[in-house]
């Protein structure tokens, strides 16, 4: 698998993760101008949530969730807020950004408002 596979099939694992929990799945692979999002749901709580999806296949490059940094927080951010300007349904709902790592062995670990919109 080439790594844009590779990111899409770990990113099927935390979809149905989330579906098991009762978020409703709006949108995946997000991209515009200002960067991508891997999943945007909306939680069991009615909040817009901005999902970041990371696999690591051993420890040896670190844990999946310590390779989001403020650089990719930054763009997360910016992307969401152009995501909002054309989907104005959504203006209205609680903001919320999570960080999902996803394992080689399918273990998932969710931080549930990993950090605040920044620009």
């Amino acid at each position: 698998m080439n790594n844009r596979q590779t990111g899409s099939y770990h990113e099927g694992i935390a979809i149905e993760y989330l579906k098991n929990k009762g978020y409703k799945i709006i949108d995946r692979n997000v991209l515009n101008k200002c960067g991508e999002i891997d999943i945007i749901c909306l939680s069991d709580q009615n909040e817009l949530v901005f999902a970041e999806v990371k696999y690591r296949s051993s420890g040896k490059a670190g844990d999946p969730l310590e390779a989001v940094d403020r650089r990719k927080i930054r763009k997360i951010c910016k992307a969401s807020a152009a995501y909002l300007m054309y989907h104005k349904e959504y203006t209205d709902y609680r903001i919320r950004y999570d960080v999902i790592g996803v394992y080689e062995n399918k273990e998932i670990k969710h931080i549930e408002n990993a950090f605040y919109y920044e620009v």
